[in-house]
């Protein structure tokens, strides 16, 4: 709801039922909370571990990406990893690593 909203639909200031807006911003301050403590907060550790993850990438490494690909680091050049994965060499997005040997990356919804 918007501000002006809220406010039309506050009691008017002479009947004493300013509790019942106070009431209101309450519950609007609560479920903010709860959407920042079970949906916006682990999200953002998550990404932050992801990114953990892939900054400690290095040759020699055996990863698994979101296609499920497995193989080793061959080369790293910015945002783009080749990996050797039985006879053939493949180049992915560094982002598309979910696994480096046996630490994987933490889900991410969405």
């Amino acid at each position: 709801m918007t501000p002006p909203l809220l406010f039309a639909m506050a009691p008017a200031s002479g009947s004493g039922g300013g509790s019942g807006f106070t009431v209101l911003i309450l519950q609007v301050a609560a479920i903010g909370l709860v959407f920042y403590f079970l949906i916006i907060r682990p999200q953002g550790q998550a990404r932050k571990q992801h990114e953990q993850l892939l900054a400690a990438l290095k040759k020699g490494d055996e990863i698994t990406t979101s296609g499920g690909l497995i193989g080793k680091v061959k080369d790293i050049k910015d945002d783009r990893v080749t990996i050797e994965s039985g006879s053939a060499t493949v180049v992915v997005e560094r982002a598309r690593i979910v696994r480096v040997g046996q630490a994987s990356a933490p889900a991410q919804s969405g």
